[in-house]
Order: C-alpha cells, then sequence, then structure tokens
C-alpha cells in the first residue's frame, strides 16, 4: 500500500484517502497493532451507524489490554470487515490491508485531508 493514500489520527488509525465511490477505509496502523500485542478480539461498528468524529465505536482486545476505536472523520459506516470476527490476529499481520476495520461515507470528504499525512504521523510516533 502507498503511504501516500493514506492519512492518520493521532489514535493511531489510518484511512484510505476516498475511493471511487466517495468511501474511506480504515484500520489501525502497524504501531498501534505492535503495541497492542496479539490481537483476540475486534468489535467493529454496524452497517448504516451513523458517526461523528471523535466518538468510540468500536474496540480493539489484545492480550494486553483493551483499547477504544475512535471515529476519525464523521460519516456513516458503508463496510465492515466481518472475517475479523473469525480471525481478529489478521489486524496484527495484515494492519494496511487485510486487517482493515471498516469504510465510511464521509460527510464532508474534506474532513480526510484533515487528518496527519505520513511525515507528521511518524514524527508523531518516533
Amino acid at each position: 500500500m502507498n503511504a501516500s493514500t493514506l492519512r492518520f489520527t493521532s489514535d493511531h488509525e489510518w484511512v484510505r484517502e476516498p475511493s471511487e465511490q466517495g468511501t474511506v477505509r480504515v484500520g489501525i496502523t502497524d504501531y498501534a497493532q505492535q503495541a497492542l500485542g496479539d490481537i483476540v478480539y475486534v468489535q467493529l461498528p454496524d452497517t448504516g451507524t451513523k458517526i461523528t468524529a471523535g466518538d468510540v465505536i468500536g474496540e480493539v482486545e489484545s492480550t494486553k489490554s483493551v483499547s477504544d476505536i475512535y471515529a476519525p472523520i464523521s460519516g456513516t459506516i458503508t463496510a465492515r470487515n466481518d472475517a475479523l470476527d473469525d480471525a481478529p490476529e489478521t489486524v496484527n499481520t495484515s494492519p494496511l490491508e487485510d486487517g482493515w476495520l471498516f469504510e465510511i461515507e464521509p460527510d464532508d470528504v474534506a474532513d480526510v485531508a484533515g487528518l496527519l499525512d505520513a511525515a507528521a504521523y511518524a514524527k508523531l510516533t518516533e
């Protein structure tokens, strides 16, 4: 995956810039999955759920702790990665690809550009 197509949050989530359909895909960063350790459970929002940026909308449970998933932008959940129900460890093995969490139809697509770019996120995690 090309990092230039990603934006990041200070809560260690990545957001892929909008697809042709206008949706964005969201996951947790490699940094976050390493800090969490072995992921054993992922709770994701249901499709159709209206979300507001900053709200807790799910959780990731690892052998070390439970961490909240925050809405990176406001919008509506259009898809969720149901494969994680049976294989939550995919977030560890492929956090930027197969381990994605959900997709959002943004209320305002410009909100994505307001998130951190790769350089700013790298600085945050130094």
